[in-house]
């Protein structure tokens, strides 16, 4: 006799059946994700208990004191809305024509073939290398750092916002003059949306390079003009430098430098997250 063994098979689990593992937890990642940076503090600061009490050597706790200290007095805000300032006028002047170039550029070949060969040879120049001609022509003030920002976002904003014309579709530009739609039209409605992924990338790029030239011209002006009213991050970091020597100070300023890039960053991944979610 042979027995017949039944399954049933809707109270067999099966692994599609079975829910998916639970992924990481916010905080687990979190925690791995600052948990070197927390042992190289605690590391800094062990290391600053082994220095002489009258060492002049930075030191985890001084820093805080120090941030604490020149948050409570308005300088450190004060500057860094400065710095923020200048870097969004200069860079918002670089996005209207890098963009209206870029796209101009992206869209002719003759005009491309004409401009290429003077943007190759001005882009290689680093910004800091026109400072001493931006300082003859507007002086130590604030066009200065204008100019600086402005030259510094151009290049990443012009390269990226021609490239991304020329990836999109051509069939789609020839379908949209076909059909009579004037030319203006067509780079606002057809050629602007396709090109916004390498625009977003050049204004990510651009910005990180903005951010960074504000703080090397203003540390430059803050030298040239002896520590005036120029303003900014850069300049605090000068003073602290030359003046006071404070060295708690500067890396707070340090800190403060690369906390608001990191913010910059994540605003423009984000950025990009809201208006492609399809590359995301």
């Amino acid at each position: 006799m042979t027995a017949t063994i039944t399954v049933d098979r809707a109270a067999t689990p099966t692994p599609e059946d079975e829910p998916p593992p639970a992924g990481p937890s916010r905080w687990a990642a979190l925690g791995r994700m600052l948990a070197l940076p927390v042992l190289l503090l605690l590391l800094w600061q062990w290391w600053a208990t082994t220095l002489p009490p009258q060492s002049p050597a930075p030191a985890p706790a001084k820093v805080v004191l120090a941030f604490v200290e020149l948050v409570k007095s308005g300088d450190l805000p004060l500057a860094l809305v400065q710095s923020l300032g200048r870097v969004l006028a200069g860079f918002s002047g670089a996005l209207v024509l890098a963009v209206t170039l870029g796209i101009l550029m992206g869209s002719s070949r003759a005009l491309r073939d004409n401009l290429d060969p003077l943007v190759e040879s001005f882009r290689p120049i680093a910004p800091m290398a026109l400072l001493p001609i931006a300082i003859l022509w507007f002086g130590t003030g604030t066009l200065t750092a204008f100019a600086i920002v402005g030259y510094a976002a151009f290049f990443p904003l012009l390269v990226n916002t021609v490239h991304g014309v020329s990836r999109i579709d051509r069939k789609l530009v020839a379908a949209a003059r076909t059909m009579g739609i004037p030319r203006l039209t067509v780079l606002l409605r057809v050629v602007l949306p396709g090109a916004l992924p390498g625009i977003l990338l050049g204004a990510r790029l651009a910005m990180g390079t903005a951010w960074t030239a504000i703080v090397a011209a203003e540390l430059a002006v803050g030298a040239k003009s002896g520590g005036g009213n120029s303003g900014g991050i850069g300049q605090m970091m000068f003073v602290f430098y030359a003046y006071s020597i404070d060295l708690n100070a500067i890396v707070v300023c340090m800190a403060v430098v690369g906390i608001v890039a990191l913010v910059i960053d994540r605003g423009f991944r984000a950025l990009e997250s809201r208006l492609m979610p399809w590359r995301h």
